[in-house]
């Protein structure tokens, strides 16, 4: 993808000026993106500040196949209209069932969590030490729903792998960084993702919603949409 990023598709009114700076002063860096709503406040600051962004999409984990390729799309479609290089990597879906062998029974933020974070960033590392890129990133910290530490420690031992790699361990939260994620998925209309991404995710939620008197997920149907005054 042949683009350039264009600060003038971001709405000045919703965010204040934070200035972020990557490891070294390095200004490429290439984001692993798990889904357009967790990484839209990534990809605007990121942009805002003046780094070279490029948008690293390799989740096998997603499930059903279906599901996966809206979450892909989404991510595409805002990445388009901001001009940031996506890399679209393989889904790759057997080799993550073989690693999940044995741990298809572990709860949430446990060690099947950890192998799959492992999974992504070693892919994402793999591919920065081939082309280039010093710092890799990832958006799935921004997340409340995720153990920043769990997914920190993944990104350090998967750019220590490769000499000159390095994980940038940025808290996105901050500075209202949590808060923008929401109001940016509203303003885009993203699709509205009700699991975390696995089977294994969508089984336990599932279950969860139908112990609480609650339907189960419907897939493809949910998607933000509240207007945001101004925007």
């Amino acid at each position: 993808m042949d683009t350039v990023p264009d600060t003038k598709k971001i709405p000045d009114e919703i965010r204040p000026h934070i200035e972020v700076e990557a490891p070294g002063g390095e200004k490429k860096v290439l984001m692993h993106s798990c889904c357009a709503p967790c990484s839209g406040e990534l990809m605007e600051l990121m942009i805002e500040n003046g780094i070279e962004l490029t948008i690293f999409f390799y989740n096998p984990n997603i499930h059903p196949k279906s599901e996966y390729e809206i979450r892909k799309n989404e991510n595409i479609r805002y990445a388009e209209k901001l001009g940031i290089p996506f890399i679209d990597a393989d889904y790759d879906v057997q080799e993550w069932f073989y690693k999940a062998k044995g741990m298809e029974k572990e709860p949430e933020k446990g060690i099947r969590c950890t192998m799959c974070f492992d999974m992504r960033f070693v892919r994402t590392a793999e591919y920065a030490a081939e082309n280039g890129f010093k710092v890799i990133t990832s958006s799935l910290g921004i997340s409340r729903w995720k153990d920043m530490d769990q997914i920190n420690d993944s990104g350090i031992k998967a750019a220590e792998l490769f000499d000159g790699v390095e994980y940038w361990t940025y808290n996105w939260r901050k500075n209202g960084g949590g808060e923008r994620m929401y109001k940016i998925a509203k303003r885009e209309k993203f699709y509205k993702q009700e699991y975390c991404g696995c089977i294994y995710s969508l089984r336990d939620t599932n279950n969860w919603r139908e112990s609480n008197g609650r339907e189960k997920i419907s897939l493809g149907e949910e998607f933000y949409g509240e207007t945001i005054p101004g925007a």
